[in-house]
C-alpha cells in the first residue's frame, strides 16, 4: 500500500450553489416548535392526577402543545440564537442620539451582590438601609453633576422621566393659578420624544425653527413666548450634535415670561462633569442612566430615567424618595403637601442604580469629565475623517458627541441613506441613526461614545469612505440589494408594514392524495 502523494488543492473554486441553511457560523435557526415535536420529550415525568376544582373552571381544555426537546437540542438552539445577536460586547454601535457606550463588567459584578440583587421592594425599611444609602448617594451624584435641588429616581426610562418632569411643571403652574398655560415650545432640533410627551399631558405643541447653523433661534423663542406658554423643551447639546450657544439667554427669556425650562438629558454624556445644566437655567431634566452612566439598554425594561428638578419644582417631586434625619434613613412613600404622588408602583430599578453608581465611583468626578471630553473628541475625529467625502449640513463648527451628515453626497447615485446603512451591515458594522434629526434631509447621525478606540474608529471610517466611494462610482447594486451577508436579507418594507406575520402557526398536514 503506497502513501497518498496527491496534495490538497489550494485554489478557490467557483460554484453557483446557495446555501438554504445559512453559513456554518450564522445558521438560519428554526423555531423550537420546528425542531421538536409533541410526541417526544427529553425529560421523563410521571403522570399526575390534577383536580381541576382548584382552578375554578380555568383548567386547560386542550393539549399544551409544547415542543419536546432533548437537552443538547435545547442548548444548541439558544447558543446558535446568541450568535445571531449584535451587542455592545461584540461591536461598535454608532447610533446617534442613543449613546451606546460599553457596560463595564464591574457594574454587573456589583449589581449581582446578594444585598442588592436579592432584596424585595416590600421589605421593612430597617432591613434595607444599605440599599437606601446607595440610592441616596446616587441622588447626591446626580444633583452635584447637574446643580439642581431635587431628584426623583423612580422613572423607568428617559421618556418616563421626561413625563415626570413635565408633570411637575404642570403641577407647579396649577398650584400658582397658571393652569391656563397650555402651550409648550419645542425646537425643531429637539429629541424626538419631546412633542409626544407634551401632547400626552394635554399641551399644544408649537415648533420653534432652527437657524441655518442648526441651533435654536433665540429671537424665534422670544417671539413665540406668550402668557399661554407653559414651558420650552430644549435638548442641549441638541440632536444635531451641537451645543446651544445662547441657552442662558433662552432660559432667561423663558423665565421672564413665567414659563419653565425643561431640558432633555438624552445627550448629557457630552457635557457631564464639564457643564452643570442647573448653571444654564434649567428647571427639569431627565437623565438616561443607560446612556450616560453605562447601564444596559433595556429594550423596554429594565431601565431608569431619573429626573432632576430646580428649587422652584422641588416641592412637586414624586414619591418615593429617601429622607435623611438624625436616625436611620427613611423612605417618603406618601404624597405630602404638593408632592405629585407615585409615578411607579415601587422604588425604581435597583439594578440600574447600582450599575450607575458603580460607574460614577469608579471614574470619580474628573473621570466622568474625561469620558465626556473623549466622547466629543471621538465624534470630531470621525467628522474630520469623513467630511472630505461626506456632506456636512452645518459646516465650519465643531460637533459635540455626535457627527451629523446628510445625503447630498449620494445625489445621482441611486443610493439612499437606507441603502447605505444596509451595506454597512455587510461590512460588519451596526448602522448609524438614519433620517434623524428631521431637520436634515437623509440624515446620518453617528455617535461613537468614549468607549471606542482610535483603531475601531479608523476601521469604521475606512469602511464608510470605501462605501461612499463605491456608491459615487456607480455601483448601486451593492447597496440596493444589501445586506447580503447578514442572517436575514432586507425586508419587503411595504409588506412588513401592511401584512406583518406576528405569530407562528403550525402548518396542518396536507390530506393524502386519493389513490
Amino acid at each position: 500500500m503506497s502513501m497518498n502523494n496527491q496534495g490538497r488543492p489550494t485554489g478557490v473554486g467557483t460554484s453557483d450553489f446557495t446555501s438554504t441553511s445559512g453559513s456554518s457560523l450564522l445558521p438560519n435557526e428554526p423555531l423550537l416548535f420546528e425542531i421538536g415535536d409533541r410526541e417526544h420529550s427529553g425529560v421523563d415525568l410521571p403522570d399526575v392526577a390534577i383536580d381541576g376544582s382548584f382552578l375554578g373552571g380555568f383548567e386547560r381544555q386542550s393539549e399544551i402543545d409544547l415542543a419536546g426537546l432533548t437537552e443538547p437540542e435545547t442548548l444548541r438552539h439558544y447558543v446558535r440564537l446568541s450568535r445571531l445577536n449584535y451587542s455592545i460586547d461584540s461591536g461598535m454601535y454608532p447610533l446617534g442620539s442613543c449613546t451606546m457606550k460599553y457596560n463595564p463588567r464591574l457594574n454587573e459584578k456589583m449589581a449581582r451582590l446578594p444585598g442588592f440583587a436579592d432584596i424585595h421592594p416590600l421589605e421593612p425599611v430597617s432591613s434595607v438601609q444599605g440599599a437606601l444609602a446607595m440610592m441616596d448617594e446616587l441622588a447626591h451624584w446626580l444633583l452635584t453633576l447637574t446643580n439642581t435641588a431635587a431628584v426623583c429616581l423612580t422613572p423607568k426610562a428617559g421618556a418616563h422621566g421626561e413625563m415626570a418632569g413635565m408633570m411637575a411643571i404642570k403641577a407647579a403652574q396649577d398650584a400658582a393659578g397658571q393652569g391656563h398655560r397650555k402651550v409648550v415650545l419645542v425646537p425643531e432640533s429637539a429629541h424626538g420624544t419631546n412633542p409626544a410627551t407634551a401632547a400626552f399631558l394635554g399641551y399644544s405643541v408649537k415648533a420653534v425653527p432652527a437657524r441655518d447653523d442648526g441651533t435654536v433661534d433665540v429671537e424665534a423663542v422670544k417671539a413665540a413666548l406668550s402668557p399661554d406658554v407653559a414651558a420650552i423643551m430644549l435638548t442641549n447639546p441638541n440632536t444635531c450634535g451641537l451645543f446651544e450657544p445662547e441657552v442662558i439667554e433662552i432660559a432667561a427669556a423663558v423665565h421672564a415670561a413665567g414659563a419653565f425650562f425643561y431640558c432633555d438629558g438624552a445627550n448629557f454624556n457630552a457635557i457631564m462633569g464639564v457643564v452643570r445644566p442647573g448653571d444654564l437655567g434649567i428647571d427639569a431634566m431627565h437623565i438616561n442612566l443607560h446612556k450616560t452612566f453605562s447601564t444596559p439598554h433595556g429594550g423596554g425594561g429594565p431601565g431608569a430615567g431619573p429626573v432632576v428638578l430646580s428649587a422652584a419644582l422641588a416641592p412637586f417631586a414624586p414619591v418615593p424618595f429617601v429622607k435623611k434625619g438624625d436616625g436611620p434613613l427613611a423612605l417618603a412613600e406618601h404624597a405630602e403637601g404638593q408632592h405629585l404622588g407615585r409615578i411607579t408602583a415601587f422604588n425604581g430599578q435597583m439594578g440600574m442604580y447600582v450599575r450607575a453608581l458603580t460607574y460614577m465611583l469608579s471614574h470619580g468626578g474628573d473621570g466622568l469629565a474625561q469620558a465626556a471630553k473623549d466622547a466629543v473628541l471621538n465624534a470630531n475625529y470621525i467628522a474630520a475623517r469623513l467630511e472630505r467625502v461626506f456632506s456636512v449640513p452645518f459646516p465650519g463648527q465643531p460637533c459635540m458627541h455626535e457627527a451629523l451628515f446628510d445625503d447630498s453626497f449620494l445625489e445621482g447615485t441611486g443610493v439612499s441613506t437606507l441603502d447605505f446603512a444596509k451595506a454597512l451591515i455587510d461590512e460588519g458594522f451596526h448602522p448609524m441613526t438614519m433620517y434623524f434629526p428631521l431637520v436634515v434631509h437623509g440624515a446620518m447621525l453617528v455617535e461613537p461614545t468614549e468607549s471606542e478606540s482610535k483603531q475601531t474608529l479608523d476601521r469604521f471610517c475606512d469602511v464608510m469612505l470605501e462605501l461612499a466611494t463605491d456608491a459615487r462610482a456607480g455601483n448601486a447594486a451593492r447597496f440596493t440589494s444589501a445586506p447580503l451577508n447578514a442572517p436575514r436579507r432586507r425586508l419587503d418594507e411595504t409588506r412588513a408594514a401592511r401584512s406583518p406575520v406576528l405569530k407562528w402557526e403550525r402548518q396542518e398536514p396536507l390530506p393524502a392524495a386519493a389513490e
